[in-house]
């Protein structure tokens, strides 16, 4: 793929999911070589922040000429102090190929080695140990960023061919030359949003797939309960105005079209209604977490929507600061590595997936309750009642992980809390939202996975196998290839893995 100018998440998705290379086009490489060249003459005489002066709260100490490069190398070794896990290699991939990507837009007077080496790190998977602690998301991503800007000065470790290794072996070994500290390669590097986005644009790519599966879901559990069509029809859920509630509805209407086992309620409750009945046999309408799924999905979907539009804006936004402008032949300073933008979509990410993680949680109860559902045994035990246990224990798997969920779901972005001498005074924790949001997605994968357990149970104990969508029939034979039906008690944990790798896959 040749990169130029704009980068859509589709283009991040075929990079970092479908490891496609990376070509760099000529007008970019030119538009990087103009911003470094008039940064380079303009710079001198001149205060310019970060490029002869401190950081931070010691902007107001002048740097000497001779030791301009050496305050770049200072800045990246000093703020390589993360801790805590490392990032995943796709994170850490969309990460570099966002800063990349803003570095290129010719606002950050970055050499052009510098874009170079990225690009030879992205195609050649060779990934910069990045911590998830240490960033406050204003100065941007400054510690996780330094810990990428100190591998492309040769130092710090990276992730190659499945091994954690030194900087200099790798690079040894693939015939790499680090970058040469120009004039403010460090700061460039270091001052910006890239990390943070990163995260967020690979899960916001999760949340697609999360959405996507709890619709098949859904859609699932109401054929086990031959649910009459209407609460998904267009007629109701067009006299809603909300896209999202109406798409979910469409999804779900495509999903079951060739069910045998949805009713219309016109050959049922509208036609054979006996007047002498005083208390129906069959429900009248459904249980909320089955009747209200494209209102409960559709703010999932409009939300989604959103934070995928901001990731984009961010990506291709001149993040750092100072922001170089040739056309003006002007320097300007100012706040754009602020990450609030991002940390807000990835509170407001975390809240709805954790909605999504709460509906599969109360629809897994429906199905294995059995004094509401009146259809199936208890825990869909397809054993013997009081002897097995069917999906008893899985349970608790999923109410405690749901109940993470909603506590990690508390807003990040209004946790600022001012440091570096009050500098920064206040601030987005815009990376420490993307991780935690990270999180409650993962949890999201768990749950759902015990829920399509249950329901691919559900089917074979009521010998609806040749009765359901071909959609669901297609999730029904893949989720049987990976566990068999089951009435003797066995051990759940490796399967419950297996389903999730398969749901992460879909």
């Amino acid at each position: 793929m040749k990169i130029n100018n704009f980068l859509e998440l589709k283009d991040f998705q075929k990079i970092i999911i479908g490891n496609e290379k990376i070509e760099l086009d000529e007008s970019l490489l030119s538009r990087v070589n103009t911003s470094f060249q008039f940064l380079k003459e303009f710079s001198k005489n001149k205060v310019i922040y970060g490029v002869n002066t401190g950081f931070g709260p010691m902007a107001q100490f002048k740097i000497s000429d001779e030791d301009t490069h050496q305050l770049q190398y200072n800045l990246i070794r000093s703020h390589s102090s993360g801790i805590g896990n490392p990032l995943p290699a796709q994170e850490v991939k969309a990460c570099m190929l966002a800063r990349m990507n803003t570095l290129s837009l010719g606002n950050s007077g970055v050499h052009e080695s510098v874009i170079y080496l990225l690009q030879e790190l992205i195609n050649r998977d060779i990934v910069p140990l990045i911590f998830e602690h240490g960033g406050v998301g204003a100065s941007g991503d400054l510690v996780q960023l330094a810990h990428l800007a100190l591998v492309l000065i040769g130092e710090g470790e990276v992730f190659y061919e499945g091994e954690r290794k030194s900087t200099k072996d790798v690079f040894e070994i693939e015939g790499l030359q680090p970058i040469q500290v120009e004039i403010r390669e460090g700061l460039a590097l270091m001052n910006g949003t890239s990390v943070m986005s990163g995260i967020g644009i690979v899960n916001a790519y999760k949340a697609n797939q999360l959405t996507d599966i709890s619709i098949k879901l859904s859609c699932a559990i109401n054929e086990i309960v031959q649910a009459y069509d209407d609460h998904f029809s267009e007629a109701l859920n067009g006299t809603k105005r909300h896209y999202g509630q109406q798409k979910v509805a469409e999804r779900m209407r495509a999903h079951l079209a060739d069910s045998k086992l949805i009713r219309k309620r016109e050959d049922h409750l509208y036609t054979h209604f006996e007047e002498q009945e005083k208390v129906f046999k069959e429900k009248v309408q459904e249980y909320y977490s089955l009747r209200c799924v494209p209102q409960i999905l559709g703010p999932v979907l409009d939300t989604l929507e959103y934070t995928e539009k901001v990731l984009e804006n961010e990506i291709n936004s001149a993040n750092d600061n100072p922001i170089i402008n040739v056309e003006d032949q002007h320097v300007y300073h100012g706040g754009n590595f602020h990450g609030d933008y991002i940390s807000l979509e990835m509170d407001k990410l975390k809240i709805v997936v954790t909605k999504l993680t709460m509906l599969a949680e109360r629809q897994l109860n429906y199905l294995l309750n059995a004094k509401i559902n009146e259809i199936l045994p208890p825990f869909v035990n397809l054993g013997k009642l009081g002897f097995n246990f069917g999906m008893q224990g899985v349970q608790f798997t999923a109410t405690s992980t749901t109940a993470e969920s909603q506590m990690l779901s508390n807003p990040m972005y209004v946790h600022s809390i001012p440091n570096n001498n009050d500098n920064q005074d206040i601030v987005s924790m815009g990376t420490n939202a993307a991780v935690i949001c990270r999180k409650v997605i993962e949890n999201a994968f768990e749950v759902l996975a015990i829920e399509a357990i249950t329901i691919v149970q559900a089917i074979e104990y009521l010998g609806f196998q040749n009765e359901i969508s071909s959609s669901t029939k297609e999730l029904y034979d893949e989720i049987r290839k990976i566990i068999p039906a089951f009435s003797d008690d066995m051990v759940m944990y490796p399967y419950l893995e297996e389903v999730r790798k398969y749901l992460k896959s879909m």
